[in-house]
C-alpha cells in the first residue's frame, strides 16, 4: 500500500509541475482548474496519510511557478501566500469554515457571531504593486510565492492601476496585493481582432491576462485590455493600519485603488451562505471570470492570532462555484439542422460535470471553428460552460491525441441533410453550412412554422411549439400554407386540444390572413432578414411582386441590406418550392393571407417619409413599441443609435448618451408633444 502511494505520489508531483510551468511559464495551461485541484487535493491527501512521503520540493510546499528568467526576480518581504479552499460547493461549505473559526477563537455557542469581509475569488493572475512615498515604484507576480517577476513596465500600461496614490500624505511604503484580469467581452473582442488579421487566440480571460503581463514588450502588453482591483497588503511603513481588513480596502479605494464593490461584511456562517448564493445567481451576468467567493475574518487582531498553517493563512478560506472547465473525450461529432438550414456541430461527449450540470453535449459552432480548433473524434478537450451559456470545446488537449485521428469535415461526413436527405452545401465566404431542403425539410418546418406564427410575424396566438410538434410528426402541415387548411375536427382531434382550443386556433389562423407585407416577409424567415430588414424591404418595393423579381444590385439600394443580405433574398426566392409555398398562401382557395399593397415608394407616404427616427429615454404618455408603430405608420424608420444620417431624436425622461450624440451631431431633437405635432400636422412645432 505504502508502495503504491509512494509512485503515486511521484506521478502527481510531476503532473502538477507540469502544470505549473505550462501556465505559469509558458502560459499555455494543460489542464482546466478543476483537473489541477482534483490532482493537488489527491497529492495532500496521500501525504497526510504518509508524512515519511512528503518531500520539501512537493508542490504543496509552494504557491505556484517559477520566475521566468527573462524578468528580474523579485523578493517578497511578506510572502504572497495562496488560500485555502473549500471543497464543498454547496452554499454549506461556508458553515463549515465558520464553525472552524469559531472553534479556534475558543468562543462559545453563546458568544456573538464572528465578523467576516467577502469578496470574490477572482480569476486571473496575482500581483503586488509596491509604492514608495505614494508613487508607483513595482510590480511583481507571485512566482512561488517568495520570489516573483519584476513586471513593472507591463503593469504600468495597466491604465486603471494609478502611477501614484491619491493623498497628500501617502504611506511611507504600500505594497498592494490584488488581480490583473480581463473581461470577457474584452477577450472576445481581442480573439474576433487575432482571427482576423491571422493571430494566435486566447485560451480564456485568466490566460490572456497572465501572457499579457509576461510580455517582454510593454508595447504588446498595452494591446490587450487589462484590469486590475486591490484584495490586500503585503509590506506596510509609515501607516498606521485600520482595524479591519474591510477598512484596509475602503481606504486602498481612497487612495485610488481599484477595490471590487461586490463585497460585503457580514457576520456569521448564515450570512457567508446568503452572500455565496447572491453571487452565484449573480455570477453569469458578472462582467469577468470568478470561480468562488473568498471568506476573510475582519479584525485583523484576530487574523494576527489566528495564524498561519503551512502555505496558507488560517483565518481565509476560497469557496469554489461548481468548475466552469472541465476534462473530457470528443466521443462523436454530429449536427443539428436549424430553422434556416445551418447544419451546427455538435460535439458528442463522455458526461461530464461542469458549471453545476452534467455535460455531454458541446457547440463547435461551425467548420471554421473545427478546423481553428482542430477538434477530432477522440480528442480529450477541455470544455467551459458558463451559466446559462451553451457548452463549448475551449481547447483541445493534444498531448493526449490518440494515434490515427483525422481531421474532421462536415460535408465529408454530411454530404446530404441527416433529416430530409436533400444536398448540403457551404456558399463560398460563410461559415455555415446548409441544407439546401428549405420549407420541405422537416427539422427547418417546425422551427419555420413556430417562426411564421410568431408574435412578430404572422401573430397566430395559441400555435405553440408542442402543438407543432404533432402537426408535423403527424404531417398534417408541410409548409405554412396547410395551416390555413386545418379544421376543428382535425385539431380537436390532436393532444391536449378541446373543441374551445380548436375553435381559438381556427379564429387566430383565420384573423392571420389579414396582414402587412412587411409581416409576411418576416415570417417567411429568409436567413439574415429580421423583423427591421423586412420593414425595409416592405417600404422601400411596396409590392410582393416587385421584391420577388429583384436582383441583388437591386436589393442592395435599401438601406442596410448588403451583398449578404441580397444574396440570401435572392436564393431564397430562387427556390421554386419557396415560390410554391408563397403562392399557396397568397392563393384566395388555399391560404388567403393578403395585406395593402403599393406601387413603389408610395408605401411609404407620410410625413415621416424616408426619416430616421432614435428613441431615447421615458417619454410621458407613449411606450416605446407605441411610438415605434405610430412613427412607422408615417412612414419612417425607427433606428437604434444616432449617426450623420439620423434625422430625429426623440427625447424623454432620463435621456442619455444617445441625447448627448444628437447634440454633438446637431440632430434635431424633439420632445413627444413635437414628434406627435409632426406625425399629425407635417410640420415641426
Amino acid at each position: 500500500m505504502r508502495r503504491e502511494a509512494e509512485r503515486r505520489a511521484a506521478e502527481l508531483r510531476r503532473l502538477i509541475e507540469e502544470a505549473n510551468y505550462r501556465y505559469y511559464v509558458l502560459d499555455a495551461p494543460s489542464l482546466p482548474d478543476a483537473e489541477y485541484d482534483r490532482l493537488y487535493r489527491e497529492l495532500e491527501a496521500i501525504e497526510a496519510a504518509y508524512p515519511e512521503l512528503r518531500t520539501a520540493d512537493s508542490p504543496t510546499r509552494r504557491v505556484g511557478g517559477q520566475a521566468v528568467a527573462a524578468f528580474a526576480p523579485v523578493r517578497h518581504a511578506v510572502p504572497m501566500l495562496s488560500i485555502r479552499t473549500e471543497t464543498n460547493s454547496e452554499p454549506e461549505g461556508a458553515l463549515a469554515f465558520d464553525a472552524r473559526m469559531r472553534r479556534e477563537l475558543g468562543l462559545a455557542a453563546d458568544d456573538p457571531p464572528v465578523e467576516y469581509a467577502c469578496e470574490l475569488k477572482f480569476d486571473g493572475l496575482a500581483i503586488s504593486l509596491r509604492y514608495q512615498h505614494g508613487v508607483l515604484v513595482q510590480a511583481a507576480t507571485r512566482g512561488d510565492g517568495e520570489t516573483g517577476e519584476d513586471v513593472t513596465h507591463n503593469v504600468r500600461t495597466i491604465r486603471c492601476v494609478p502611477l501614484w496614490l491619491k493623498t497628500d500624505a501617502p504611506p511611507d511604503l504600500l505594497e498592494a496585493r490584488g488581480e490583473v484580469f480581463m473581461t470577457r467581452a474584452d477577450f472576445e473582442r481581442y480573439n474576433a481582432r487575432q482571427r482576423a488579421s491571422g493571430g494566435t487566440p486566447l485560451v480564456n480571460p485568466r490566460n490572456g491576462a497572465a501572457g499579457s503581463i509576461r510580455q517582454l514588450d510593454p508595447a504588446l502588453a498595452a494591446q490587450r485590455p487589462l484590469y486590475f482591483f486591490a484584495y490586500g497588503l503585503g509590506e506596510t511603513r509609515g501607516w498606521r493600519l485600520p482595524e479591519t481588513h474591510g477598512a484596509v480596502l475602503d481606504q486602498l479605494a481612497a487612495w485610488g485603488l481599484p477595490v471590487n464593490c461586490d463585497r460585503a461584511v457580514v457576520r456569521g456562517g448564515a450570512a457567508l451562505i446568503d452572500f455565496h448564493r447572491s453571487i452565484g445567481q449573480r455570477r453569469a451576468d458578472i462582467p469577468f471570470d470568478i470561480d468562488g467567493v473568498v471568506y476573510k475574518v475582519n479584525r485583523l487582531d484576530l487574523q494576527a492570532r489566528l495564524g498561519f498553517v503551512s502555505r496558507e493563512p488560517r483565518w481565509a478560506v476560497a469557496h469554489k462555484y461548481p468548475a466552469q472547465e472541465e476534462l473530457t473525450l470528443v466521443e462523436a461529432i454530429e449536427v443539428n439542422v436549424g430553422r434556416t438550414g445551418a447544419l451546427t456541430p455538435v460535439a458528442r461527449l463522455k458526461p461530464v460535470f461542469v458549471g453545476g450540470v452534467t455535460v455531454s453535449n458541446a457547440t463547435l459552432h461551425n467548420q471554421d471553428e473545427i478546423d481553428r480548433k482542430d477538434v477530432r473524434v477522440g480528442d480529450w478537450v477541455i470544455v467551459r460552460r458558463a451559466g446559462d451559456v451553451i457548452p463549448e470545446v475551449v481547447q483541445v488537449v493534444t498531448e493526449r491525441r490518440p494515434p490515427g485521428t483525422e481531421p474532421y469535415s462536415i460535408l465529408a461526413h454530411y454530404p446530404t441533410c441527416p433529416v430530409c436527405g436533400s444536398r448540403v452545401a457551404r456558399e463560398a465566404g460563410e461559415a455555415v453550412t446548409r441544407c439546401t431542403g428549405g420549407l420541405y425539410c422537416p427539422a427547418q418546418r417546425k422551427q419555420a412554422l413556430l417562426h411564421f406564427a410568431s408574435r412578430r410575424a404572422m401573430d397566430i396566438e395559441g400555435l405553440g411549439e408542442k402543438l407543432v410538434d404533432q402537426l408535423v410528426e403527424r404531417e398534417l402541415v408541410h409548409s405554412p400554407a396547410d395551416l390555413y387548411r386545418l379544421d376543428h375536427a382535425t385539431l380537436a382531434g390532436l393532444e391536449r386540444m378541446a373543441g374551445k382550443s380548436a375553435a381559438n386556433l381556427l379564429a387566430a389562423i383565420d384573423k392571420s390572413r389579414h396582414t402587412t407585407l412587411a409581416r409576411f416577409i418576416h415570417a417567411l424567415g429568409i436567413s439574415n432578414v429580421g423583423e427591421t430588414t423586412a420593414k425595409d424591404l416592405a417600404r422601400h418595393f411596396g409590392r410582393l411582386d416587385a421584391l420577388l423579381a429583384a436582383d441583388a444590385a437591386t436589393l442592395m439600394q435599401v438601406p442596410d441590406v448588403g451583398p449578404v443580405v441580397a444574396q440570401s433574398i435572392v436564393d431564397f426566392f430562387a427556390e421554386t418550392h419557396n415560390r410554391e409555398v408563397i403562392e399557396r398562401l397568397r392563393d384566395p382557395a388555399v391560404g388567403g393571407v393578403r395585406w395593402p399593397e403599393h406601387e413603389g415608394s408610395s408605401a411609404v407616404a407620410g410625413p415621416l417619409a424616408g426619416k430616421t427616427v432614435v428613441l431615447t429615454g421615458t417619454l410621458p404618455s407613449l411606450s416605446r413599441e407605441a411610438a415605434k408603430a405610430m412613427i412607422e405608420a408615417a412612414g419612417g424608420k425607427v433606428a437604434g443609435s444616432v449617426s450623420k444620417k439620423t434625422d430625429y431624436v426623440v427625447a424623454g425622461a432620463e435621456a442619455g448618451s444617445k441625447l448627448t450624440k444628437a447634440q454633438e451631431l446637431a440632430v434635431m431633437v424633439l420632445d413627444e408633444a413635437e414628434l406627435l405635432a409632426l406625425i399629425n400636422t407635417g410640420t415641426q412645432t
